[in-house]
């Protein structure tokens, strides 16, 4: 447990993949249910329990522990410092960190982890750096056909994969990107490209899904639909729209470059000092100047800091891992501080690698 509440970066934060210059993760995510057993939201204790033994057996049988190992962490056993710290992971939704009779199964890598008895009885998820959907949606699909070997999921031949939610059912797949759209923001292009997303049947979220503000220029663009269409047929329509927002991002970045090279480069500079020396800061300010300095390593502006430093302090500075960082729960005035430290000392690493 320690292990995944004390590390702040998971593999596919620190890694790159295709695209990361604007796609920084690919997640898939399956929702499943077992037959016979009520949905979660209608389950009473002793069903939900049934789940999680379920699940205990299931991550020890052959088929799963080959693409193992995997430990389960139950949410009854966390405090709710180390719960947000999952959620900060994107490792827990923020729903699941308020039921009791919860847990998440993880990998040590932290590519995979599967909620259980969230709002479905079981969540597949799986995450990569950069615009990897293809690969995501095959490891993800190994963990699905692991578990069905040992359970029996609720399933109809006409509709697909029941679930709690309607707009889950048929292939109960979730794909999404999340994406650094910094420059669509400054040239005031950011809300037609959107709308333009949602009218293709695709669903735009903040940094930690539904209900979450886009924090740092992150937005996670998602399909809808999942009953009448293939697991292809969904991917590869996100991944096609996924190319032309790129497209446009990398277009406006230029634009900047070209039409206001000096005042990009002075709110980028600017973002850095404040970094650097700024001893209170809020996670929302802290998220804004990480993304504008990311935009001046991706645009040459800044150089001798690495790339990975959004996605590092993504995790970092948010107010869960920083409690748990420190040992100590902490308000929000003393959380401003120890954020601005970190980022600090963070800079200076990368000062003297370099």
């Amino acid at each position: 447990m320690n292990n995944y509440l004390s590390q702040a970066s998971s593999k596919w934060l620190r890694e790159d993949g295709p695209e990361s210059d604007i796609v920084i993760s690919s997640r898939i995510r399956l929702a499943r249910n077992i037959s016979d057993r009520p949905f979660t939201t209608l389950a009473t204790d002793i069903n939900q329990a049934q789940v999680l033994n379920a699940m205990q057996g299931a991550i020890q049988t052959p088929e799963l522990a080959k693409m193992g190992p995997f430990d389960m962490l139950f949410m009854r056993e966390l405090n709710d410092v180390g719960k947000q710290v999952l959620v900060e992971k994107h490792l827990i939704s923020p729903a699941l960190k308020e039921s009791h009779n919860a847990a998440v199964v993880i990998r040590p890598d932290e590519e995979i982890s599967i909620m259980v008895n969230e709002e479905d009885h079981l969540r597949i998820q799986c995450m990569l750096p950069g615009n990897q959907l293809d690969k995501a949606y095959e490891l993800a699909d190994q963990i699905d056909d692991a578990l069905e070997s040992n359970m029996d999921y609720a399933f109809d031949e006409e509709k697909g994969y029941l679930t709690a939610c309607p707009t889950n059912v048929g292939t109960g797949l979730r794909a999404s990107l999340m994406m650094h759209l910094p420059a669509l923001v400054l040239t005031g292009q950011i809300n037609r490209i959107l709308t333009a997303v949602t009218q293709v049947g695709l669903a735009v979220r903040g940094i930690y899904g539904e209900g979450s503000d886009a924090l740092g220029n992150l937005f996670q663009i998602s399909n809808q639909v999942t009953l009448g269409h293939s697991e292809q047929d969904i991917i590869g329509n996100l991944e096609g729209v996924a190319l032309q927002i790129i497209e446009h991002e990398r277009a406006a970045r230029q634009y900047l470059m070209r039409e206001s090279k000096e005042t990009i480069e002075d709110r980028i500079c600017r973002s850095f000092g404040i970094l650097a020396y700024a001893r209170q800061m809020d996670s929302k300010e802290a998220m804004q100047r990480l993304s504008d300095v990311r935009l001046g390593i991706d645009l040459g502006i800044i150089k001798g800091v690495s790339a990975g430093i959004l996605k590092e302090l993504m995790v970092a500075t948010q107010p869960g891992f920083l409690q748990q960082q420190y040992g100590s729960e902490m308000n929000p005035g003393l959380r401003d501080v120890k954020r601005a430290a970190l980022i600090r000392e963070r800079l200076r690493m990368d000062e003297a690698n370099n």
